[in-house]
């Protein structure tokens, strides 16, 4: 009647029951104050990341690596935080574009880790204990078992080189990574490089051949 007499041309009815409850209703201000439910912090951060200057230092450094054809170039830029300098963000740069997708995401992940602070040492070994399937390259009279090692590698170099990191024994390092040489074919630690190439004591797998 109310919609009659002030001319509306329609209007809807809702009917609440006990099944789909009232669509339309006022509720009393003291029962929704009483029923709210608490409200939505969001993510909580266990350390808020590093605000990032106008300028940072850093260095890049050249990583050849034998089956690519163009050089690597890694950049990792530092921040001064108490009068010491620690790794802040990585880039990581080559013509070769096989490499691109997974090298933009690695210096994507890599610089947001970093920027959470604290002890960050843990991404160097995490990289350095990356092995291809196909077998890893010797590098500088090392061998390295991936190309991820590698770059694990040059970053733990340059914790070494700001005092980040404490120098480490590189006999000893270069032993943890000849200890578990796999061969790419039968997947057996047993492959050892002799005359400048690789092969596998246990399956006669060779690199060269």
């Amino acid at each position: 009647m109310q919609a009659y007499e002030t001319g509306c041309k329609g209007c809807t009815t809702y009917r609440p029951n006990a099944v789909t409850g009232s669509l339309l209703s006022v509720a009393d201000p003291a029962a929704q104050q009483l029923a709210a439910p608490e409200p939505d912090a969001g993510v909580v951060y266990m350390t808020q990341p590093l605000d990032r200057p106008d300028s940072l230092i850093g260095k890049t450094y050249k990583l050849r690596w034998p089956e690519s054809d163009h050089a690597i170039y890694i950049t990792v830029n530092d921040i001064e935080r108490d009068g010491r300098r620690r790794p802040f963000e990585v880039f990581i740069n080559s013509k070769n574009m096989e490499h691109y997708a997974w090298t933009v995401a690695l210096t994507r992940m890599i610089s947001a880790v970093f920027r959470r602070g604290g002890d960050v040492s843990f991404v160097v070994e995490e990289l350095k204990a990356v092995f291809d399937l196909r077998g890893g390259q010797w590098v500088e009279d090392k061998y390295v078992p991936s190309l991820l090692a590698a770059i694990g590698g040059v970053i733990e170099r340059h914790m070494i080189e700001i005092s980040f990191l404490s120098k480490k024994t590189p006999a000893a390092a270069q032993s943890a990574l000849g200890a578990a040489r796999q061969c790419p074919k039968c997947g057996g630690l047993s492959l050892v490089h002799q005359e400048g190439c690789d092969l596998c004591t246990a399956c006669e797998y060779s690199r060269c051949g």
